[in-house]
């Protein structure tokens, strides 16, 4: 099993990437939202300049926030740089999107996203559609002076983020790879569904990549679940979900149990300023800190559940139930001031 880091952008990307690939880290993924942090191409280029080995992943691009053509050369020019080491996520941009208070992307936006970013790595004409009419377009970068500004000849993977059967579909017809959240035991089961999906496409599921992404503290002996550091570290993830069931989730896929904490976070929610921006607040610190009235709500209980914290020993089985359902790689986030904890990670799963 490959393991990799999930980065929030930053202008030490480069650093804590040469570090993580030091220690046997496969993969480095960074987020793309451009409200919340540093641009994702600063940090990918930071760590493309001071590595020589470990995939650089763009986890993930949203088309309404990149053109298709501006996101292609701007993965190129990142491969001319680490040949054979960029990988493309796409989404419908849930953070990306949410903080700009729009809804998530379709899907078949993301199609043609994919279709446009591969024409022109290809060497195409490619004909999409731009401001209400259909334009042609391709690269045109001085042919006389090949790999000086991108690099095309060097595959660049095209992963999905797409949750749901049709988000499944999808990354079936058309993904080199598959980018999933853990956000509870069931999401072991995603790979299985992935690979339904396939067949009904007539692909092997072995030709697709699998990655599952997470937040997670690893205790020490006699550390409580809800430590403050386990909080810093592990914390933001469910606050995500809590996130998305005010803003998007019905109360009929609130598990039961969750419900009473969650109307009460829809109450917190509510009070948020201004009204019609709500979004704003909601998303402060989104996937990098709790906010201070987030903090009763994140439980012992459910920072275990929705995330990896654990002893040693529960991560390690939780890790090899994950390879066990087909993944190919864990990638373990490292929140903004908790880098540190990469060392830890690197002891525990990187057997060398």
């Amino acid at each position: 099993m490959d393991y990799g880091i999930a980065l929030t952008p930053t202008a030490a990307a480069g650093d804590i990437a040469a570090r993580a690939e030091a220690l046997g880290f496969t993969h480095v993924w960074f987020y793309d939202t451009q409200l919340l942090c540093h641009d994702i191409l600063v940090a990918m280029t930071a760590a493309a300049l001071k590595t020589r080995s470990i995939k650089l992943c763009a986890g993930v691009l949203v088309p309404s926030n990149r053109l298709a053509a501006v996101a292609a050369n701007a993965m190129a020019s990142l491969n001319a740089l680490a040949p054979e080491r960029v990988v493309a996520g796409l989404g419908t941009g849930y953070t990306a999107r949410r903080t700009m208070g729009l809804p998530a992307q379709k899907l078949k936006d993301i199609r043609e996203y994919a279709r446009v970013m591969r024409a022109l790595w290809r060497g195409e004409l490619v004909e999409t559609e731009l401001e209400g009419a259909p334009r042609k377009m391709q690269f045109m970068h001085p042919p006389h002076m090949p790999g000086q500004f991108v690099n095309c000849e060097a595959p660049i993977g095209v992963h999905l983020s797409a949750f749901g059967p049709k988000g499944r579909k999808l990354t079936a017809e058309i993904a080199d790879g598959f980018i999933n959240p853990y956000t509870n035991p069931d999401s072991l089961n995603d790979v299985a569904r992935l690979h339904e999906a396939c067949r009904t496409v007539n692909r092997d599921p072995a030709s697709i990549y699998t990655t599952s992404l997470n937040l997670g503290c690893i205790l020490a002996p006699g550390e409580a679940a809800d430590s403050p550091r386990a909080r810093a570290q592990a914390g933001p993830w469910p606050a995500i979900y809590w996130h998305w069931l005010v803003e998007d989730g019905d109360k009929a896929s609130i598990p039961p149990p969750l419900a009473p904490l969650i109307e009460a976070y829809r109450r917190l929610y509510e009070n948020y300023t201004p009204a019609d921006a709500r979004y704003l607040t909601l998303h402060a610190g989104h996937l990098m800190y709790l906010r201070p009235e987030e903090q009763q709500f994140i439980t012992a209980e459910i920072l275990k559940f929705t995330s990896l914290t654990g002893t040693a020993d529960e991560i390690e089985a939780r890790v090899a139930a994950m390879a066990a359902a087909g993944y190919h790689q864990m990638a373990i986030q490292l929140v903004p001031g908790q880098e540190a904890a990469m060392e830890d990670w690197a002891k525990l799963l990187i057997k060398r």
